[in-house]
């Protein structure tokens, strides 16, 4: 881990790292969300009879939007040209709950942890959203990196 944060210059000030000097390599990153709901609403959403229509299917298209809008929702986040970014839904009614995962990839300066992770947070958003009128107790929760490869810091797993 390192010792001093890379938004922060010397002043004390907040600004966005500068990659110029960055070599071009290929970067991955895998992140997941869960939402926590009851039994009912899951079934509602595996069922396909929910009346705002696909939930999973709305929920997929958000995360993948979401992260090629990262730099415009992150403020020091460099825009990046995604080569990929994946967004998965596993209904998971042993546990009332749904597991998103996220994966994005690109080749470039710069990691792309902080879309995926803004790919699986916005999914899990998106049917916290599309079920509210139904249910508005449902639970978000454990967002994070599972892994990342590539870059100057290396492979990273959870």
């Amino acid at each position: 881990m390192t010792n001093a944060f890379t938004h922060i210059n010397a002043d004390g000030n907040a600004h966005m790292v500068d990659v110029t000097e960055k070599q071009v390599t290929e970067r991955e990153a895998r992140a997941e969300a869960y939402i926590e709901m009851s039994s009912e609403t899951l079934a509602m959403i595996m069922s396909g009879s929910h009346h705002k229509g696909d939930v999973f299917a709305t929920a997929r298209i958000a995360g993948i939007q979401a992260a090629k809008k990262t730099s415009d929702l992150i403020p020091l986040c460099h825009p990046l040209m995604l080569t990929k970014v994946e967004v998965n839904l596993e209904a998971q009614p042993d546990h009332n709950r749904v597991h998103i995962t996220s994966l994005c990839k690109l080749a470039g300066k710069t990691g792309v942890e902080m879309e995926a992770l803004t790919a699986a947070s916005v999914a899990a958003l998106t049917i916290y959203d599309m079920c509210k009128a139904v249910q508005k107790d449902m639970v978000i929760s454990t967002v994070r990196l599972l892994e990342k490869r590539g870059g100057k810091s290396g492979h990273f797993k959870v």
